[in-house]
């Protein structure tokens, strides 16, 4: 009987002397995972809590041709408006993969949310003109502080080119009326 116990004593005693896993980046990916859902979410219903959401101090990046630096909170929400007034949007990646990001000096995962994906923007119709759509493949990634709000964003994609067809033949259709006058 000892022959069984000193095994089983060894291998609790190998057990019990880990050091404990720390999960906490796990815990918050899948917490700050929910927010960038709602935050895709909001774009399809052109309403978007941005106090539940972002922090007071958060900005996004602007990587588009000649943008500037970032936007302010108050800058998002006023080009967020523009966008929703002028077009729909869809996320039509589905399922959706959210991928943990990592600390970029650590190289280790730290709760920040990523994404690969596919949205359509549609221009919508008008009296005189047909609904438009256009895809465009995004890359986005998302920052978080220690409340889980988003206080960093970047996205990767050509939404000006893809703006650019949308508006092709309004753009055209104003050119013709301009040339009749």
């Amino acid at each position: 009987m000892k022959r069984i116990y000193f095994p089983l004593f060894a291998a609790a005693l190998f057990i019990g002397c880990q050091p404990p896993v720390d999960n906490s980046a796990d815990e918050a990916f899948v917490k700050n995972s929910e927010t960038v859902r709602i935050e895709i979410a909001s774009w399809k219903s052109e309403s978007m809590d941005y106090d539940a959401l972002y922090a007071a101090n958060a900005v996004v990046l602007e990587t588009a041709f000649e943008a500037g630096d970032s936007l302010t909170l108050s800058e998002i929400k006023e080009n967020n408006a523009r966008m929703w007034e002028m077009f729909d949007f869809e996320m039509i990646t589905d399922p959706l993969v959210l991928l943990p990001g990592v600390n970029t000096d650590t190289k280790k995962a730290d709760g920040s949310v990523r994404y690969y994906g596919v949205w359509k923007v549609t221009l919508p119709a008008t009296d005189s003109t047909e609904a438009r759509s256009g895809e465009l493949k995004f890359y986005e990634s998302y920052d978080f502080n220690a409340e889980g709000k988003i206080i960093y964003q970047q996205g990767y994609g050509d939404f000006g080119g893809l703006f650019e067809y949308l508006m092709e033949d309004e753009d055209e259709d104003e050119d013709e009326k301009t040339e009749l006058e």
